[in-house]
């Protein structure tokens, strides 16, 4: 829903151009069980009036079977829909919502704070520039909250909102919130997100959210949704390095060719000198070519269509970047990963792997180390159980273009995916490249594949034996 505006009744045109030029903050919250998440946002939505009457009578009634807050409106009904999420009085899934105000637009994506649905957290902040880390003021830092900010700041989020909450519970006290900032600060030292503020609130009872709180006259700073409103994000994309992962190749007829795709990162216009990778061959931009007519220029987040001077062999998965960009191309790389399923990351397993719109087919040859949520210590790690975190060694068996994913998030990330169920059980972000284990490009890694066929038909023919596999497999 968008913000209330009298152009909406005097000039609905005027109001749609405003509306489409403003600009969008993705942001989540998070933190630990219980924070107050959902109601933060519900409160946000109701006091910015972004409620149909219909939703507020909708969630009123459910109050009172389901909600949490005594004879009030629970406002966290609002993004909180499930019915498993309402009967326990949790979130689960990843909840998005949209609104807008004078401003900007904003979406939010409400995630959970349970440790067994942290891979649905970090869904949701791979998309965000800001995260709200919420505290409950009676606890204080907990394992979730240093969990939760160590992850959206892996993932490269360098706003963080350290929104102090539940403060009606200790009397509104500026002592209790002073301890809360220093011990998470102790804490954030081992961060690397350049911007983390912090903001006093009730959730429940409006204080700080979107009005300044009368209850806390000694805070200074300005409300939740004043902060969302001002925060600088818009030079937090990298507009120097050119990246345009190719995913489709349009060719409708004769006279047209053009390279379809969303511009990870730079600033790309025509007559823009480009190189194919991995082909090195080079060409310039002839057109910038969109739904709604061709782009003077373009910036990252934008699906576009370029087409080239030249013709030059270009397929789905390879990349145009800047023609002077030195792109280290590598079969091997270190990467960051969180780890998604119960069936734990075993190093020399074969994955299947997307890169930007490449599949690949990889494996981990060693994990460096597991990272401790609370200490931020680096722990030796045979294996990677759920929800863990780890720095490790990838390799694939072709050689690709490796991003860094600090310098472009887009391209210097990937998932991994189980071949035998075709489920996605982790999330990685490039470190580097590495040496790798030396094993030729394209040749059969034999060991890893009667490995995989073993457990296909463990699977599928359980009265096989090993003998009938070395049979299939003429060895």
């Amino acid at each position: 829903m968008a913000h209330q505006s009298n152009l909406i009744a005097d000039n609905i045109e005027q109001y749609l151009l405003e509306h489409e030029n403003k600009d969008l903050l993705r942001f989540i919250t998070c933190g630990s069980v219980d924070d107050g998440k959902s109601t933060l946002i519900g409160r946000l939505l109701h006091d910015s009036k972004m409620i149909y009457e219909d939703q507020l009578a909708a969630i009123t009634q459910a109050s009172k079977t389901s909600g949490t807050t005594g004879d009030q409106v629970d406002l966290a009904l609002l993004v909180d829909g499930l019915q498993s999420e309402r009967e326990q009085g949790i979130t689960i899934d990843v909840a998005y919502r949209f609104f807008s105000t004078d401003k900007r637009k904003f979406i939010i994506a409400d995630t959970p704070g349970h440790e067994q649905y942290t891979r649905n957290m970090a869904t949701g902040a791979s998309t965000a520039s800001l995260a709200v880390i919420l505290i409950d003021a009676r606890y204080g830092v907990q394992t979730q909250t240093r969990r939760h900010s160590y992850i959206a700041d892996l993932l490269g989020i360098q706003h963080l909102v350290i929104a102090v909450n539940k403060m009606d519970l200790v009397d509104f006290s500026e002592a209790r919130f002073n301890e809360i900032v220093a011990e998470y600060q102790a804490f954030a030292g081992n961060l690397n997100a350049p911007d983390i503020r912090f903001v006093p609130l009730s959730a429940l009872t409006g204080d700080n959210v979107v009005n300044a709180s009368e209850q806390m006259d000694w805070f200074d700073g300005e409300p939740l949704l004043s902060l969302l409103e001002t925060v600088e994000v818009a030079h937090d994309s990298n507009l120097t390095d050119l990246r345009l992962p190719v995913q489709y190749v349009n060719r409708p007829n004769l006279d047209f060719r053009g390279y379809c795709g969303t511009l990870a990162a730079g600033v790309l216009r025509p007559g823009h000198p480009v190189k194919a990778l991995p082909s090195n061959k080079t060409s310039k931009v002839e057109r910038i070519v969109t739904f709604d007519g061709d782009l003077d220029a373009a910036y990252p987040g934008q699906a576009i269509t370029v087409t080239l001077e030249d013709e030059i062999d270009i397929s789905r998965g390879d990349w145009l970047v800047g023609v002077d960009d030195e792109v280290p191309m590598s079969n091997a790389f270190e990467a960051d990963i969180v780890w998604m399923h119960e069936t734990a990351l075993e190093p020399g397993r074969p994955y299947d792997l997307k890169l930007a719109t490449r599949d690949l087919t990889g494996q981990v040859s060693q994990i460096d180390y597991q990272v401790d949520v609370n200490s931020l210590e680096h722990k030796p790690a045979e294996r990677l159980e759920l929800n863990a975190i780890g720095r490790c060694q990838v390799e694939l068996t072709t050689e690709v273009p490796v991003d860094d994913y600090r310098r472009s998030p887009g391209t210097g990330s990937f998932i991994v995916v189980d071949r035998l169920t075709n489920v996605t059980v982790g999330a990685g972000m490039i470190r580097g490249t590495s040496k790798g284990s030396g094993q030729v490009k394209g040749e059969v890694d034999w060991q890893a594949f009667e490995v995989e066929l073993n457990a296909l038909v463990r699977k599928y023919f359980p009265h096989w034996e090993a003998k009938d596999v070395s049979q299939l497999l003429g060895r």
